[in-house]
């Protein structure tokens, strides 16, 4: 009653040894055929990788400039410059009247000390600062909207706002932030678009590439498949040869964003002291440069097999 399943495991066995030695022999056929022509290979992973760069460098230019958007201001914020004769206690009562509306969530009170201080010690305000006779700055009121509170009913409190006593100038950051945020949207779809458009030159030149590599090896794929060999086993090498090529590729477009990321590190560092640290840029993570790579490789495979598909399909004459 054993026997059968006894056999059918060396069976089994024989089976994936067949399997893992064509895989092998396809795998090691690809690398010989991509050392076969170097210089065009090269330049083939060379330009599949600039290709590919690009999106990732436009990502990056996107997240630091989120980055940017953030440290110069919340989206929401609005900034309650008072007139010059306002006390102390009639910025507290203003407050105090602005923490009652449902649409505000936190004021925060900066005094004419605190702003004199933070002019001082600004580059190139110190010296002017210092030499005036008294300290012309208001109060100045900080405002946050409540959380979930929409751009109408920001703009509805600032006109609310603006009518207030005691008020000499509103000024809303939340405008320019808008601007930035569609700005941004729009950044978004350019880099998606963009990432399309060149992930298919990329698929197109590798499917070019495997194309013309099959063309010249038209009578060896001829007698493979006139002694039975099957259609997978015949493209099989040239997929190892796409994977190869966007494997490559990738790690091109990899090494050209670190690059880029390490020219701009010097410059950036100088902007970000000149604003005393509260400016943050970074690079693309490991994960997302993992992820570009991994698309690189999808699109290597992708093209190899359009190409080869292609021609093992048409029929024969």
């Amino acid at each position: 009653m054993n026997a059968p399943a006894s056999m059918a495991n060396p069976v089994r066995r024989t089976r994936f040894a067949m399997w893992r030695h064509q895989h092998a022999w396809c795998l090691r056929d690809s690398i010989r055929q991509l050392a076969r022509r170097p210089l065009g290979s090269a330049l083939t992973i060379v330009v599949m990788g600039l290709a590919l760069a690009l999106p990732l460098a436009f990502y990056l230019l996107l997240v630091n400039v989120q980055h940017l958007a953030t440290a110069l201001g919340d989206s929401q914020s609005v900034n309650v410059f008072l007139k010059t004769d306002v006390a102390a206690d009639g910025a507290e009562k203003l407050a105090a009247t602005l923490r009652t509306r449902g649409d505000v969530g936190t004021v925060t009170i900066r005094t004419p000390q605190q702003g004199f201080e933070e002019l001082a010690a600004m580059q190139g305000f110190g010296d002017a600062i210092k030499s005036l006779p008294d300290n012309p700055l208001p109060f100045v009121l900080l405002i946050e909207p409540h959380a979930g509170t929409d751009r109408a009913q920001v703009e509805r409190m600032v006109a609310a706002v603006r009518a207030m006593p005691g008020v000499d100038l509103v000024q809303d950051n939340g405008e320019w932030r808008a601007r930035l945020d569609a700005l941004i949207g729009v950044g978004r779809r350019l880099m998606l678009l963009l990432a399309v458009l060149l992930g298919a030159a990329a698929v197109l030149v590798i499917g070019n590439t495997v194309r013309l590599d099959i063309r010249g090896r038209a009578n060896e794929i001829a007698v493979q498949q006139l002694i039975g060999a099957s259609a997978g086993f015949v493209r099989r090498p040239y997929l190892y040869e796409g994977v190869w090529y966007g494997l490559a590729a990738g790690l091109v477009a990899v090494l050209l964003v670190l690059l880029l990321e390490a020219v701009l590190a010097a410059p950036v560092r100088e902007l970000v002291a000149s604003y005393a640290g509260r400016l943050h840029f970074g690079g693309l993570s490991w994960a997302t440069l993992g992820f570009g790579w991994i698309i690189a490789i999808v699109l290597g495979w992708l093209g190899a097999l359009i190409a080869s598909n292609r021609h093992l399909l048409r029929p024969r004459r």
